[in-house]
């Protein structure tokens, strides 16, 4: 289990101007499905990571675990969404792409590297916490605790004013579930992160995301069987939004539409070109 705590506080992304850019897409890169959003349309692509995009013989999967494998395979499935959603000519384009809290650098790095190929004229990186509670969070600024339970990889995150104060990841998901069986593993997981998380929080942030209700994301979280059991074992109310598998770039997506509204309503300065 790799774990945030005591280690640097990952805080706001940095603000950049996206002078120009007048059209966007937002993206969720998972290891079972590979999610896509654009302003106006909304969900365009909720599909199979390897089947609906045609990896090829021999290929498995281009992300496992949070992390990119098949970095040819990844890239081909990226362009051909980009090219469905915003055509060949990326010009004046924004790309926002979510990752897990704790993405290691290579990830983020391979990430960006196969996003910057597909020629946009800005990337922004977006971890999946802040996407969700974009998306489903309460804006009170206070604290938030947000648990991704997706195919391969679990997090649990705290949120503080936005900021990230504490994180918690696992290699366990539903594809590690026996479907005869109770999804023991993974409520189990869940627990673990909360427990560990409390244990070492000292200013009380982990009691009032708590009584605020958590909110729970990803697939796992279209699964009564799972929430009810977290809910009753947590002994809290837990926060659902609709269609949760879709929460995080739904959130990347709103982020996506900020920043264009942005773009959009902030003059060129003289002398300068798009």
């Amino acid at each position: 289990m790799r774990s945030l705590h005591n280690g640097p506080r990952l805080g706001r992304p940095v603000r950049q101007e996206h002078r120009g850019v007048t059209r966007g897409l937002a993206l969720d890169l998972g290891s079972s499905r590979t999610r896509a959003w654009m302003p106006g349309h909304g969900v365009i692509a909720d599909a199979d990571a390897c089947g609906d995009f045609g990896a090829g013989p021999g290929h498995g999967r281009p992300v496992r675990r949070g992390r990119i494998v098949d970095p040819v395979s990844c890239g081909r499935m990226l362009g051909l969404i980009a090219d469905s959603a915003l055509g060949t000519d990326r010009t004046d384009t924004v790309i926002v792409l979510s990752h897990p809290v704790l993405a290691g650098s290579e990830h983020r790095a391979a990430a960006r590297e196969l996003i910057a190929a597909l020629g946009p004229t800005s990337v922004i990186a977006l971890d999946s916490a802040r996407a969700a509670a974009a998306y489903a969070g309460p804006q009170d600024g206070g604290p938030l605790l947000v648990v991704d339970i997706g195919a391969e990889l679990t997090e649990a995150t705290l949120l503080v004013d936005g900021l990230v104060r504490d994180a918690r990841q696992a290699e366990t998901g539903l594809s590690d579930l026996d479907p005869s069986e109770p999804p023991t593993a993974v409520v189990r997981t869940v627990l673990d992160m909360v427990d560990e998380m409390w244990k070492q929080d000292r200013h009380g942030a982990v009691l009032g995301a708590l009584r605020k209700g958590p909110l729970l994301a990803g697939g796992g979280a279209a699964r009564p069987d799972i929430t009810d059991r977290v809910a009753v074992r947590l002994g809290v109310p837990v926060r659902l939004a609709d269609d949760p598998a879709t929460t995080v770039v739904r959130g990347a997506g709103l982020i996506l539409s900020s920043v264009l509204r942005r773009a959009g309503a902030t003059p060129a300065l003289p002398g300068r070109t798009r």
